[in-house]
């Protein structure tokens, strides 16, 4: 497909703050996204209600193949859960 790049400043509203990322609400209703801590920079504390923006291109697919290793990964995730979820006793009358 090769379309030139359209880089596009994306804004969004910080609405979460853990140790491990921050959620932000993309402004224009797009949806909500989730980034590692690592991934942000700036020079204070953040808190929820603080505005961010950063550039952002539109998402290409690369080709029809499909990552094998990725789609067994992502089943060996889904047993794993599947098999650590609490069962619940339900009892017949």
């Amino acid at each position: 497909m090769k379309y030139g790049d359209k880089i596009i400043k994306m804004e969004g509203i910080i609405v979460e703050v853990h140790d491990e990322g921050v959620g932000i609400d993309l402004k224009g209703r797009l949806g909500y996204l989730l980034v590692p801590m690592r991934m942000i920079i700036s020079d204070t504390e953040l808190k929820v209600g603080q505005t961010v923006a950063w550039n952002m291109s539109f998402i290409e697919q690369e080709g029809p193949e499909i990552n094998e290793k990725y789609i067994s990964n992502i089943d060996a995730r889904r047993r794993r859960q599947y098999d650590l979820a609490p069962t619940e006793n339900i009892e017949e009358e």
